[in-house]
């Protein structure tokens, strides 16, 4: 049997460990910097050697994605074994260049087309492994291993899910219509999924990641054009009629549980908030109001619902319970505000809001209070949308020209554009991870 050796390596000087799980607070990301330190040693054939540094590459890719972690110079090291297992090789060696974590582990082929990594993070400090795991892959699918590699990191670091084999959805008008693109979380493998020759709007990824609910100009059982809701299925790369009640079906969002859909809807002549069954096709009314009640979101725990209303005179982010009771305003600043999504932690709810003659993109806690401005003199900044893990808001801006996707910190920093050459691309959302 052949072997290949990982050699992994995390420093850190910012938090601190123990046998629980531990996190780094969302939102500090700035000042919880972790230096990682890939080498992989001499053994394996070359096949294995390849698919190992063509893993790590993409491991390595993903952490600087997270702007927690730097990479460090292997010629750093004091570790020169190729030890693996428990008493193989000094902790000393790690601790004394500040390291907190060493992930390494033996790769070897099945001989059948198959790698199989036997995976060992250690943490320094207490010399026990953190976390021990088997990878096994393709030999032509180290993207997938370098994912789940970085996803176990992030994961057993910070307690909260990685985020590498997540996608994002988005509305491109390349085709010179407004089509359905999904790309990777990163902006890599971007696929346009509908070719309707009409204009999309308001995707909305289900829970499980399999379908995407969005709206879609086109006309009804009675012939007339509207905005009808659509439903894409992943397995199956067939897209199913939800609703073509007369008038609006728009800014659909799933439920935590995939069983419901929140959206607004005008068949009773004003702009109010349903709750949509897909099964039944049944809707329950949520809003009763005279102004637009539009944007419904849900809270991670399917007990409250955010929401865009005028009936205050301009258009101001709510909140309500499930059951459409107890609402309450949440702002009461700028001319506009739009799109409100729930952070996974419930703590926050991010908008975007119309001030000093642009949009921009705000973030506050879910009683409104402690409103704070990402985005500022950088064009208009609209359709925040959190990653599964809170670290990160995606949102559209045109402050290239066209408007593009961009993924920032939750603080609204290591701002990073994600799409380019697909036109004008609005309306981003971040699906959870695979399930």
């Amino acid at each position: 049997m052949k072997y290949f050796f990982l050699s992994l390596v995390l420093l850190s000087s910012s938090f601190s460990y123990g046998n629980d799980q531990t996190y780094i607070a969302v939102g500090n990301a700035k000042t919880k910097k972790t230096v990682i330190a890939l080498n992989s040693m001499v053994g394996g054939d070359a096949t294995l050697k390849k698919a190992l540094d063509s893993a790590l590459k993409i491991a390595k890719n993903d952490l600087l994605f997270m702007d927690l972690f730097q990479i460090q110079d292997p010629a750093a090291f004091l570790d020169k074994s190729v030890g693996v297992l428990p008493g193989t090789f000094k902790m000393a060696d790690w601790s004394g260049i500040g390291t907190d974590f060493v992930l390494k582990g033996f790769l070897n082929s099945n001989g059948k087309g198959k790698l199989q990594l036997e995976a060992y993070l250690y943490n320094v400090s207490t010399g026990a492994p953190a976390l021990t795991k088997r990878y096994i892959s393709s030999l032509g699918d180290t993207r997938s291993l370098g994912h789940s590699i970085a996803n176990d990191i992030v994961n057993t670091i910070t307690g909260l899910p990685g985020i590498f084999q997540t996608k994002i959805t988005m509305v491109c008008d390349k085709a010179r219509k407004k089509e359905l693109y999904v790309m990777d979380f990163d902006g890599s493998n971007v696929k346009r999924i509908t070719h309707h020759r009409s204009s999309i709007t308001t995707p909305a990824w289900s829970p499980d990641g399999k379908k995407i609910a969005y709206s879609l100009i086109a006309k009804n059982k009675r012939n007339v054009k509207n905005w009808n809701l659509y439903e894409f299925n992943f397995a199956t790369s067939s897209i199913k009629l939800l609703s073509d009640r007369k008038g609006t079906n728009n800014g659909a969002h799933y439920h935590p549980d995939g069983e419901q859909i929140a959206l607004s809807m005008s068949f009773l002549g004003n702009s109010e908030i349903f709750i949509f069954d897909p099964k039944s096709k049944n809707v329950t009314r949520l809003t009763d109001s005279f102004a637009v009640d539009v944007d419904p979101n849900w809270s991670p725990d399917g007990k409250s619902l955010s929401f865009i209303s005028g009936r205050s005179g301009a258009p101001m982010v709510y909140r309500m319970d499930s059951d459409g009771g107890n609402v309450k305003r949440l702002t009461f600043a700028g001319k506009y505000n739009a799109t409100p999504s729930w952070s996974p932690q419930n703590n926050k709810i991010a908008f975007a809001g119309w001030i000093d003659g642009i949009f921009d993109i705000f973030i506050m806690n879910v009683d409104g209070t402690n409103i704070e401005r990402l985005t500022k003199s950088q064009g208009n900044n609209e359709d925040p949308s959190f990653s599964p893990d809170g670290n990160f808001i995606v949102f559209s801006s045109n402050r290239a020209g066209q408007k593009n996707i961009y993924a920032m910190n939750v603080d609204g920093t290591f701002v990073k554009r994600l799409t380019y050459g697909l036109g004008d691309c609005v309306s981003p959302r971040w699906s959870n991870p695979p399930r």
